[in-house]
């Protein structure tokens, strides 16, 4: 989740201003779904790249290198406002890119272990859950009337707790259990994750800016959309493995 609070400003509209101010939300709403499934495709082909040559598959996210890459993932999605807001058009989709590869380079070996499985059933399954899952939170954050801003704090407290209890799983406990469980914490909390950003996206464009301003709203928006969606597969996919293993 990217390290970011927006509060709208703006006032109640009436009228042709508001037909017209509902057109743009969805055609902004629409951009930023867009630019959140070419960022997934795009993960999806690197990962599929790097899962189809071992070798450099091996050099490059296994080892030493994946922390790399894990520490790289969570520096963008720290920066990623700076980085999205403070420069061009260029830059924001450079970070965004960025990201998005980043993380097909962490999850090709993951990819690969369940290709080698089932030939990707698994996977499958996995993304129609996620999509299903994130349609359905993405949806009720768009459209609900109660303020979510109040959760920020608490999203971010449990992204840390969680980010700690997976690291600590990995290097000293190796857990099959506590792998489980904290898949099944992460799902329902980037699942909220997953409202709360949708309505601070809606927000953004009810301030009004257009332009340039207006297309980086754009990808930052599909950034957080991103970051959550593909953190739901990873997790749910991970939650189907073991569950398909016993």
């Amino acid at each position: 989740m990217a390290d970011f609070k927006y509060k709208s400003a703006a006032q109640p509209q009436t009228g042709v201003r508001a037909r017209e101010m509902d057109e743009g939300l969805r055609s902004y709403m629409l951009g930023v779904y867009n630019y959140m499934a070419l960022g997934v495709a795009f993960t999806a082909i690197v990962s599929l790249f790097m899962a189809s040559n071992p070798a450099l598959m091996a050099a490059v996210a296994l080892g030493p290198m994946k922390w790399v890459l894990f520490i790289g993932i969570l520096g963008l999605g720290w920066f990623a406002p700076r980085l999205i807001f403070g420069g061009s058009a260029v830059m924001a989709h450079g970070a965004y890119w960025t990201y998005a590869g980043l993380w097909g380079l962490l999850i090709s070996p993951m990819i690969a272990y369940f290709m080698g499985i089932d030939g990707g059933q698994l996977i499958i399954r996995a993304l129609g859950i996620t999509a299903i899952t994130f349609g359905a939170t993405s949806l009720a954050g768009y459209i609900t009337k109660r303020d979510l801003s109040g959760f920020g704090t608490f999203f971010l407290m449990a992204t840390i707790g969680l980010i700690i209890a997976m690291i600590a799983n990995v290097i000293f406990f190796q857990s099959v259990g506590m792998s489980l469980v904290v898949s099944c914490l992460v799902v329902l909390v980037f699942s909220g994750i997953t409202a709360y950003e949708t309505q601070i996206i809606k927000q953004m464009y009810v301030t009004g800016e257009g332009g340039t301003a207006l297309r980086q709203k754009s990808i930052f928006g599909a950034f957080m959309l991103y970051g959550s969606f593909i953190t739901l597969f990873i997790h749910i996919l991970n939650i189907l493995g073991i569950m398909n293993s016993d």
